[in-house]
């Protein structure tokens, strides 16, 4: 069995539908969802609209640390997610992230595979990460980096956090 930390974001169309489409596809394995934020676009591309993000933990007997990955990929295509290769931090119906896997021992995954790096090489820089993932695992640690609490005060995070709106108007229950 693995557990995952996947990291949700839409900016395009029904951000909040797309959200809830995510969710919905993973209900079979959902143990827990974040809050739902608002955030400003991240990376070096912000003219772009605000994004809806969130954070889950799932499990599954079967998975496997790729299986994770392929079942987020068949969540942004139902979704309609494009990518574009010269906007790598562009636009999008939605994204699903794999932050971490863990083993049932509860071990962290470490992969170094470009498809699937694990834990995810810029989590620890992302404040639209950490802050959900906070909601769901208040004690949880960032394979590598350490608390979520102590990496959210380190800069750009710290910074990036005032940034956030928490919209507690938006749910993500399951459907």
């Amino acid at each position: 069995m693995t557990q995952v930390v996947l990291s949700l974001g839409s900016n395009l169309g029904d951000r909040l539908g797309h959200l809830r489409s995510a969710v919905a596809a993973l209900q079979d394995v959902l143990l827990v969802v974040s809050g739902v934020y608002e955030t400003p676009p991240w990376g070096d591309d912000p003219d772009q609209p605000a994004y809806l993000n969130a954070v889950l933990l799932a499990a599954d007997p079967a998975a496997q640390p790729r299986d994770w990955l392929d079942r987020a990929r068949v969540i942004e295509d139902a979704a309609g997610r494009t990518r574009d290769p010269a906007r790598r931090y562009g636009p999008r119906s939605l994204d699903v992230d794999v932050i971490g896997v863990w083993t049932e021992d509860g071990e962290a995954v470490h992969s170094d595979d470009p498809e699937l790096t694990l834990p995810h090489p810029r989590a620890h820089l992302r404040a639209f990460v950490l802050r959900p993932w906070i909601d769901i695992q208040p004690y949880g640690k960032l394979p590598g980096h350490g608390w979520l609490t102590d990496v959210m005060n380190t800069e750009p995070v710290a910074t990036d956090v005032l940034g956030m709106r928490p919209r507690p108007d938006l749910q993500l229950e399951s459907i």
